[in-house]
């Protein structure tokens, strides 16, 4: 018996090692469940334009939120961090795949008041510019449409997705990098400085001079605003206090806004379009957003995957090629712009831009050689403008969300509402260029692009952009680097663009291959001078379990997930 102790000890020395052991494997086994060799995420992701958004986005998935939870509060928090983008006096636009996989467009972009100035359009600028005034604010949508969502996808409670935002804002936030960058261009400080915006101290000190970066913004106004919000619902903006007050500062302002336009504001809801490109399925906002414009030049540069080129194998002649076909096809693209507008007001479907037979007869006018802008288009485009903000969102249980967000331009008209801390929307600049009439109810025109696609390795990929005029191209640049061309995601995104102006002069974003673009001059592409590259596109994929979820660096921008 004596001998048989120790052997007993020694038995269950061995047994609690095997056990530990074993719960070691399993504890391994369950890290390497939650991450990817390709450092991404296994569960869920939110790509939003900062750091701080994303992370506001992710926590409310970690408490169990939706991916819609979750890009309401990336929202709410982005109308803080970059105010010049959007905020809840603006209007979005969002594409969401349920588990199921059916696609639908929820539009709750501006629409034109009831009353509205006469001849509005004649004070469309004739020279590159801001759209300043209250003339052209739009009835908001941004709220009615988080309602409305929270209502068919939401889990957490609505007042839970504005509580960091109201911290945030009673708190104050530094200035960004990137908002200290946009407030030093000359253009855009000058017209801050003679604002409402800095006469109310919101971007500026008591001496009225212009934040610089690590100042603190105060949204204590606008905190006020959600927290009225967060109780009463939407209800309280568009029917209750809130509202009665933006619109007394609005026509205070020469605005035309009334009660009723926002009691009467609706959410239109649409089937996705869908269109291939080659086995890949891609679901785009119908007009007036410009997901067309994207099926369009996305179509016409199909042939592209043929090749089954890398960056690393292009040849500088095979750049330049490729670069000439897909400058092409974006000066058409231009030719196309005054196709997209609002169906119920003006009987176009746009249908045309993804429709086979026409993409074919386009794709035969693209030559080795470039033409005189009559060859593109007989009425001249709209003018080009910047602005708008675009996050991606995919949740646990597959719920997915693709939503780009404005005021339209940089901080709207310059509009701001002392009562209750909002800044209004310029959006019916957006008809400048793009109409000849202005109707009660329409929507404007947009280049917005919220997308999703279905690859063909059965992933998906979530992607949109910000950057007004830039967007079609920004997107469809980082599609067909990262689809046809085999970059990674971020590299995809990260590549310098080309931005087809209105005058058809090719821009370069800096860092831009200077063989491939004095080979496209020798082609006959005339060289534009375009200073604003703000464009920026924001991108999450799953495929085999895992997410790599970006946010474009041009923004500063930090992607988040678990």
């Amino acid at each position: 018996m004596a001998n048989l102790k120790p052997c007993v000890f020694s038995c269950c020395i061995l047994a609690c090692i095997i056990c530990a052991v074993a719960l070691l494997c399993v504890w391994i086994a369950s890290l390497a469940e939650d991450t990817c060799s390709s450092g991404g995420f296994r569960r869920a992701a939110v790509s939003a334009d900062s750091k701080d958004c994303s992370d506001v986005g992710m926590k409310m998935l970690q408490q169990g939120g939706s991916a819609v939870d979750g890009t309401i509060a990336a929202l709410l928090c982005t109308s803080l961090i970059n105010p010049q983008s959007m905020g809840i006096g603006g209007g979005s636009i969002f594409t969401i795949r349920n588990k199921t996989g059916s696609v639908k467009v929820y539009n709750f972009r501006e629409t034109v008041p009831k009353s509205f100035q006469p001849n509005l359009l004649n004070d469309c600028p004739t020279t590159f510019g801001l759209s300043l005034g209250s003339q052209w604010i739009g009835v908001p949508g941004e709220l009615r449409g988080y309602e409305f969502l929270h209502r068919q996808y939401g889990k957490l409670p609505w007042a839970k997705l504005f509580e960091p935002t109201i911290r945030l804002a009673r708190e104050g936030i530094p200035l960004s990098k990137y908002l200290a960058k946009i407030l030093n261009i000359p253009m855009v400080k000058g017209i801050m400085e003679k604002s409402s915006l800095c006469s109310h101290q919101l971007l500026c000190d008591r001496n009225k001079t212009i934040l610089s970066q690590g100042d603190t913004l105060y949204f204590t106004k606008l905190a006020e605003t959600m927290e009225t919000i967060a109780k009463g619902g939407a209800d309280a903006f568009y029917t209750g206090k809130i509202g009665h007050d933006l619109i007394q500062d609005i026509q205070a302002a020469g605005g035309t806004l009334t009660m009723d336009d926002l009691r009467l504001y609706k959410v239109q809801v649409q089937d996705a379009w869908t269109i291939p490109l080659g086995n890949t399925r891609m679901h785009i906002p119908p007009p007036p957003a410009g997901g067309a414009l994207l099926g369009f030049i996305l179509r016409l540069m199909e042939g592209l995957k043929e090749f089954s080129l890398t960056p690393d194998s292009l040849s500088v002649k095979q750049r330049i090629q490729i670069y000439h076909h897909y400058i092409e096809a974006l000066k058409f693209a231009n030719g196309q712009k005054r196709s997209i507008s609002d169906p119920v007001f003006n009987g176009m479907s746009a249908k045309h831009l993804i429709d086979p037979s026409f993409i074919n007869r386009i794709r035969k006018m693209i030559s080795n050689q470039t033409h005189e802008n009559s060859y593109y288009y007989s009425v001249k485009p709209p003018p080009d403008h910047f602005g708008t903000t675009h996050v991606s969102v995919l949740d646990e249980d597959g719920l997915i969300v693709s939503a780009t967000s404005t005021i339209n331009q940089l901080f709207g008209g310059s509009i701001y509402s002392p009562r209750t801390g909002i800044i209004l929307n310029n959006e019916l600049s957006d008809f400048c260029g793009r109409t000849d009439t202005v109707r009660a109810g329409e929507q404007p025109p947009s280049s917005m692009t919220p997308v999703i696609l279905e690859l063909e390795s059965g992933g998906i990929l979530v992607i949109g952009g910000s950057g007004g005029s830039m967007i079609p191209t920004a997107v469809a640049s980082s599609l067909m680097n990262h689809l046809w061309l085999g970059m990674s995601l971020k590299d995809a995104i990260a590549a310098p663009i080309v931005y087809v102006d209105t005058n058809n002069n090719v821009n370069y974003e800096t860092g831009f291959n200077k063989s491939v673009k004095n080979g496209l001059r020798d082609l006959g592409h005339k060289e534009g001078t375009w200073k604003f590259f703000l464009n920026v596109v924001n991108a999450l994929e799953k495929d085999k379990g895992c997410i790599v979820a970006v946010s474009d660096e041009r923004k500063f921008g930090v992607s988040a997930g678990y």
